[in-house]
């Protein structure tokens, strides 16, 4: 069925007791001598295909420095190159504590990372990250579990994390956990494992399903002109022309996300199937990983996560609750609007060991605030 039964442990525990002694003084921050601010305990990274977010956090749960940088995509540069754009971000992360933020290795550098799809690429990278000597001990998970454990709240019962996770964002992926640690994953490698769909398969099939209405081998769609006039072009055949030469780069696929949504608003029956195949996508996920776990039954929260699915895109939404609903009765949607980097911060303080007040003043910080009733909610930046 394309999941990996992965290792008993989870990575989305929640807060776990002190397993050591540098774990067992999590609610005495250690202090900068001379600000009087608690010293850097935690370096939280959430590195995504097109962003990085890093932050600095003291045992206590205080965010003390922030920074964001570049995306993180060892498979198109290389391990080397890709840990040097994390690199520039802690540095700048640091720089943002001031005096007390001296870049000396935190207790706990917990990193959610794209493209760690794999165990074995889970290991290449921590031990990439450990040469850098940012901190003693070093997890590194895959970026779906940093939207999975900012979506787990106390009411989950965070110390023994239980739920579902899906994520979309430039692509889509899927994580479970079981309160006895059993995890259900997918491999995520897109098309070579059977995934369709997130925001740059959605924009490769607008511009598919444009260039084949323009030549005539396809549907009437209204993105046969929306799409090339994102990029001020008169023509699909323009457009593929400047992609395949290079004067348009193919990541800009994913600015035609709100493109397809606008034209499917307008009834656009092309665009319009396209996001209910994506709802089919994100359901189908969700009940296997469910199933995988022996969860169906149960009341558990299915968290949805990334751009595509924060962004708060009612023909989406909408049909994502009434397929779930007729599907895992009892799953309880919720959408995760947090940075994700709240997700790996709240990791590593659970590998401290801290207390929950610690996890709830790291949520606070990185959470964003309620929209008034009626207002659209804001997608994570």
């Amino acid at each position: 069925m394309g999941l990996n039964r992965t290792r008993s442990a989870a990575p989305a525990a929640g807060p776990a007791p002190a397993a050591s002694a540098a774990a067992g003084t999590a609610g005495c921050p250690e202090r900068a001598p001379d600000t009087g601010r608690p010293s850097p305990a935690l370096l939280a990274v959430d590195a995504g295909n097109s962003k990085t977010d890093v932050a600095l956090l003291g045992a206590d749960g205080r965010v003390l420095g922030t920074a964001r940088g570049g995306g993180f995509r060892p498979p198109a540069v290389g391990v080397g190159a890709a840990v040097d754009v994390l690199a520039e971000a802690v540095e700048r992360a640091h720089a943002a504590a001031g005096p007390g933020g001296a870049a000396a290795p935190v207790r706990q550098v917990t990193a959610c990372l794209a493209n760690a799809d794999l165990p074995v690429e889970e290991e290449a990278l921590a031990a990439a990250l450990t040469a850098r000597g940012w901190g003693r001990r070093v997890a590194v998970h895959n970026d779906t579990f940093a939207v999975l454990r900012a979506g787990l709240t106390a009411r989950d019962g965070e110390a023994a994390a239980r739920g579902v996770a899906v994520v979309c964002g430039a692509g889509i992926n899927c994580v479970g956990v079981r309160s006895d640690g059993r995890t259900a994953r997918f491999p995520a490698l897109g098309r070579l494992s059977g995934d369709w769909g997130g925001g740059g398969g959605l924009g490769e099939e607008a511009l598919w399903h444009a260039a084949r209405a323009e030549d005539g081998r396809g549907e009437p769609t209204l993105l046969r002109t929306a799409v090339p006039a994102h990029f001020d072009l008169g023509s699909v055949h323009a457009l593929i022309e400047a992609v395949h030469l290079g004067r348009i780069a193919w990541e800009r696929r994913l600015e035609l996300v709100p493109v397809l949504f606008a034209a499917a608003g307008r009834g656009d029956a092309v665009a319009d199937g396209l996001i209910a195949r994506m709802a089919d996508e994100v359901v189908t996920m969700a009940v296997v990983a469910l199933r995988e776990l022996d969860l169906l039954a149960e009341e558990v929260p299915v968290l949805l996560g990334g751009g595509v699915l924060a962004a708060g895109q009612a023909l989406l939404d909408d049909r994502v609750t009434r397929l779930l609903a007729e599907r895992a009765p009892r799953a309880v949607p919720r959408v995760v609007r947090a940075r994700p980097v709240l997700g790996a911060a709240l990791l590593g303080l659970d590998a401290l060991g801290a207390p929950v007040d610690a996890h709830d003043r790291a949520r606070r910080h990185f959470e964003p605030p309620r929209p008034p009733d009626g207002a659209p909610a804001p997608a994570p930046d």
